[in-house]
């Protein structure tokens, strides 16, 4: 499928949003990569888009909050997948004023520009699973390496959208908020939109950080033969997800969105792909062939213990197929990395 009307991508030279709109832009679509550039590898990856798709890829370099540009592009868009945001809980503590204009503001003003069209103009919005707050009322027992829930069904299925919300750090409360505000816009106003709670992603053009990106970040420690540093005690378990299965949700959802509407999903890697973060590393070393150095420092705020999505409904609303086997999307990541950061030849 193609032509019609270009889609818009914010954060597009993101991790995901470049992931997403090179998937588009791949389907034949003409795609509005919007983008403040503000963040360290984006713009490797804005290069890397126009290389691969000349003609359909349209950079809007721009602030979310801009309010003349963001009408621009919303006013040529038929659809929004609205990624950008701050990202990192420590950069929300040191800045919550930053963090809510940034992610409640800026997400407020999408839904705004799709509501005063004439057509309202789908939104399909990245929020976070920290809008379950630390989950520590949920028993855990601790195992190898890992911690792992008493209750049978969150054991087996992972944590559900039934969970109530309850928001930790600014991070949290400024995208559980946003959150909120994209599902009302679609009772409300009528604006198409839906909702991924989503749990942590990895893969190509990910540039991770100590702060946020974490899988990717471990692989460019030991690549650097750097030690990592954890923040409690290694074992605490997400359900890691590869990004291009995380953007055939993003994909589905728009070409689905009779039945996507006003639904928030939990999209992550499921039970399958639950693991701790020692043993990543575990699984780093036996990739590279390496031993990693590992420091400990204190708990994060509002970190969980355990999350793992229950990704049922996602599946079922949006016919998703089983996602990449954590171990093979380990090695796909890796091997990017390891290529993106080779020494360059030296010229004779």
């Amino acid at each position: 499928m193609g032509g019609g009307r270009p889609l818009l991508v914010t954060g597009g030279a993101g991790f995901i949003g470049a992931n997403l709109a090179d998937r588009l832009a791949t389907q034949g679509h003409t795609v509005l990569v919007y983008d403040a550039l503000t963040r360290d590898g984006v713009e490797a990856n804005l290069d890397w888009l126009r290389r691969r798709h000349a003609g359909r890829v349209v950079p809007i370099i721009a602030d979310i909050n801009d309010t003349v540009e963001l009408g621009r592009a919303m006013a040529e868009a038929d659809a929004v997948f609205h990624l950008a945001a701050q990202v990192a809980v420590t950069s929300s503590l040191d800045d919550p004023v930053q963090d809510f204009i940034v992610n409640l503001r800026g997400t407020l003003g999408v839904l705004e520009a799709s509501r005063r069209r004439g057509r309202a103009v789908p939104v399909i919005f990245a929020s976070t699973n920290k809008v379950y707050g630390d989950l520590a009322d949920i028993p855990l027992d601790l195992g190898d390496e890992t911690y792992v829930p008493r209750p049978d069904a969150i054991r087996q299925h992972g944590i559900g959208e039934d969970r109530p919300l309850d928001f930790h750090t600014p991070y949290g409360c400024s995208k559980g908020a946003a959150d909120q505000y994209v599902l009302d816009y679609a009772r409300s106003f009528g604006v198409p939109s839906v909702v991924f709670r989503m749990s942590c992603i990895y893969g190509p053009l990910q540039r991770g950080t100590e702060d946020q990106g974490w899988v990717a970040h471990f692989v460019l420690r030991a690549l650097a033969q750097q030690p990592i540093s954890i923040y409690g005690d290694g074992c605490q378990v997400r359900d890691i997800l590869f990004v291009d299965d995380a953007v055939d949700a993003y994909v589905a959802a728009w070409q689905r969105i009779d039945a996507s509407n006003g639904r928030a999903f939990n999209l992550g890697g499921g039970p399958a792909n639950a693991v701790s973060l020692l043993q990543v590393i575990g699984a780093i070393e036996q990739t590279l062939g390496c031993r990693i150095e590992v420091r400990h420092g204190n708990w994060r705020a509002g970190d969980q213990r355990y999350y793992v999505s229950d990704t049922r409904h996602a599946q079922r609303i949006l016919g998703l197929a089983a996602p990449r086997a954590w171990r093979q999307g380990l090695q796909a990541l890796a091997s990017w990395l390891a290529a993106e950061h080779a020494p360059a030849e030296a010229t004779p």
